[in-house]
């Protein structure tokens, strides 16, 4: 996605044409997404009422594993001279993530939930 995204931005090029498919072929699904001010905005708020939603608590802790791939990401990231490199750069690197590093943060969960239970919400080791 090149520039900023907004509200609109994120209804029209992700949960429209993505996310709506996806959660009505998975009935009873429950959508979950952070505060970050694309999903607080009035329209993407006004286009979830479609779906069970998930509340998200400020200063909650992240236990997506997206975000550990994220973290992976930027701490091997190369320095970019333009937009394509990367493109290319990001790329590269999603298509040479070991599976098993997947895996290993999918299984992870349990854990990675029962610390936040055993920290009361506060900061943990994950």
């Amino acid at each position: 996605m090149r520039g900023a995204l907004t509200g609109q931005c994120y209804v029209e090029d992700i949960l429209r044409p993505h996310g709506e498919p996806f959660l009505n072929g998975l009935p009873g699904a429950i959508f979950q997404q952070d505060n970050a001010r694309p999903h607080t905005a009035r329209v993407a708020q006004d286009f979830l009422p479609h779906f069970q939603t998930l509340s998200w608590p400020a200063r909650s802790p992240d236990l997506s594993p997206v975000e550990h791939v994220l973290d992976q990401l930027k701490r091997q990231m190369p320095s970019c001279h333009s937009v394509h490199d990367l493109e290319l750069a990001v790329q590269d690197f999603w298509a040479h993530l070991p599976q098993d590093n997947i895996r290993c943060l999918i299984n992870s969960m349990q854990d990675r939930v029962m610390a936040c239970i055993a920290a009361g919400g506060g900061p943990m080791r994950y």
